[in-house]
C-alpha cells in the first residue's frame, strides 16, 4: 500500500492523547474489530486479558514528547509511508473521503467520526477502556479508538502476518461500524445475544463487508482537497495481508488459540472463514448493498 508522497494529511480526523493520564476501568462497549475480544472471552469463557498475553492497560503519564504527536509529524503522504502512526491518519482520511462522497452519491450525509489514538487507557461515552480491550467504536460518542500496539499483539498473539493493509484493514472495519450507525443497523448487536448466526455476528461481518468496499475505491477515491488518490496503489498482497487479518480475530482462531476447543454458541465476530469471505465480497464487488448480512 502506498499513498501520495506530496498529499497534505488532515490531522483533524485524528485526536491523539497518547500519554495521557485517563483512568481506567472496565469497559461497557461493543462493536470493535477483535472489540472486547478479552471482555467477552472473560465474560463466557472465564477467560482474562492476562492469560490472552495482551497488555495490562495502565495510565500513563503525560510528556510533552508524547502529546499530539501526529499534529507534530504527520504532514503528507510521504509521513504516512514512513510512520504506523501517520499511516492510520492516511487511512483514516481515505476511508472517510470515501464514505462522504458514497453518501453523497446516494443521496444522504455522511458525518464524520474521529479517531482517537491512545496508550494503555482511554476513558469514551461507552465507559473506560484499556489496550487490551482492542481496537473499537463507540456509538456513545462516535469515536473509533486504537492503541497501536495492538498492531504488533495481532501478529505475536494472534498470528496474522501484519503489515500495512492489516492495520488499514483494521480502521477500515471500524469505520464500518460507524456507517452502521449512521444507517441505524448497529443497535441490531445490543441485544446480548451470541452464536454463529447471531446479530453479533452478522453486524461484524457486515462491517468486514463494508472494508472490503472501502479497499475497492481506495485507489480511486479523489481526496477532497487535491482531487487525486491519497492511495495510489494496492497491490494483491496488500488484500492478502488483509484477509489474513481478518482470519486471525475469527472467533474459532481465537477460541482454539486460547481456550484450545471451538464453541460456535459463543462467537460474536465470526468464523475466520465468515470474516474473510465477507471482506472479499465488498471488495469483489464494491457495492454496499451486497453487505446484507441480516438477509
Amino acid at each position: 500500500m502506498q499513498f501520495d508522497d506530496d498529499a497534505n494529511l488532515d490531522t483533524s480526523e485524528v485526536q491523539d492523547v497518547r500519554g495521557s493520564r485517563i483512568p481506567g476501568g472496565r469497559a461497557t462497549i461493543g462493536g470493535g474489530i477483535v472489540g472486547l475480544i478479552a471482555l467477552l472471552l472473560g465474560l463466557f469463557l472465564g477467560v482474562g486479558p492476562d492469560q490472552l498475553g495482551l497488555s495490562s492497560g495502565g495510565s500513563a503519564e503525560p510528556t510533552a514528547s508524547s502529546l499530539a504527536q501526529v499534529q507534530q509529524t504527520c504532514r503528507t503522504g510521504r509521513d504516512a509511508n514512513t510512520r504506523d502512526d501517520c499511516r492510520i491518519v492516511a487511512v483514516v482520511n481515505s476511508v472517510q473521503d470515501y464514505w462522504t462522497q458514497e453518501f453523497r452519491r446516494r443521496r444522504g450525509t455522511y458525518t464524520g467520526s474521529p479517531t482517537v489514538l491512545f496508550s494503555g487507557g482511554v476513558g469514551t461515552a461507552c465507559g473506560a477502556a484499556n489496550s487490551a480491550v482492542g481496537p473499537f467504536y463507540c456509538p456513545g460518542d462516535r469515536k473509533v479508538y486504537l492503541d497501536l500496539g495492538f498492531f504488533d499483539e495481532l501478529r505475536t498473539k494472534f498470528g496474522s502476518t501484519g503489515g500495512p493493509f492489516a492495520q488499514a484493514y483494521v480502521v477500515a472495519h471500524e469505520y464500518g461500524h460507524h456507517v452502521q450507525d449512521l444507517l441505524g443497523v448497529l443497535g441490531r448487536s445490543q441485544d446480548g445475544l451470541t452464536g454463529a448466526n447471531s446479530n453479533s455476528v452478522r453486524t461484524e461481518l457486515q462491517a468486514d463487508c463494508y472494508a472490503g468496499v472501502w479497499a475497492r475505491h481506495a485507489t480511486t477515491t479523489p481526496d477532497e482537497s487535491t482531487g487525486r488518490p491519497l492511495i495510489t496503489s494496492l497491490r494483491a498482497a496488500d488484500i492478502r495481508d488483509g484477509l489474513d487479518a481478518a482470519a486471525a480475530v475469527g472467533d474459532d482462531r481465537i477460541q482454539e488459540r486460547f481456550q484450545g476447543r471451538v464453541t460456535p454458541d459463543t462467537w460474536t465476530h465470526g468464523s475466520a472463514q465468515q470474516r474473510q469471505q465477507w471482506f472479499q465480497e465488498g471488495y469483489r464487488t464494491g457495492d454496499m448493498k451486497q453487505c446484507d448480512t441480516f438477509r
